[in-house]
């Protein structure tokens, strides 16, 4: 009943139809956006750490930075490698031999963690010479999905 069937008032053929249709393509594209929306913060970080909130607005990075994580078990990471807490001065000294005076070393730590856990790293940061350390906090209007980085009072 509703077929295609040539009319015979027009000689019959149909004239092409010369108009392109974008809306199957707006539709994909609107769906890649979505996906690359949702994983992009997710290959950001290795080691999975809830970051506390901050009012700290985000720096810019021009290489990927050194990167000290401790997740909420207190595991300690040196750029997503574990590291033990009897291997972590060694491993400090030897990062600080590599790095640049002008490099910065990223602090990320579980907003769970004690207190005494983050400063016990941190203490032993400064004492391997690694000054410019920065806090790596969320952004409080950012519904925690961007991190941003809070300058340590070293940096200033």
């Amino acid at each position: 009943m509703g077929m295609n069937v040539p009319s015979n008032r027009r000689g019959g053929r149909r004239a092409p139809m010369a108009e392109i249709n974008v809306t199957p393509f707006v539709d994909v594209m609107l769906v890649l956006l979505i996906i690359f929306m949702v994983t992009a913060p997710l290959l950001v970080t290795g080691v999975p750490v809830r970051l506390p909130e901050s009012r700290a607005s985000a720096l810019e990075a021009d290489k990927k930075p050194t990167i000290v994580s401790i997740d909420p078990d207190g595991t300690v990471f040196v750029n997503d490698d574990p590291v033990s807490d009897d291997a972590l001065p060694d491993r400090l000294n030897a990062l600080r031999a590599g790095l640049t005076q002008e490099e910065q070393v990223f602090l990320r730590a579980d907003a769970a963690l004690d207190y005494g856990r983050v400063m016990r790293v941190m203490g032993e940061l400064n004492r391997a010479g690694l000054d410019r350390v920065a806090l790596v906090t969320t952004g409080v209007g950012m519904g925690g999905s961007s991190p941003s980085i809070a300058r340590s009072a070293n940096d200033e």
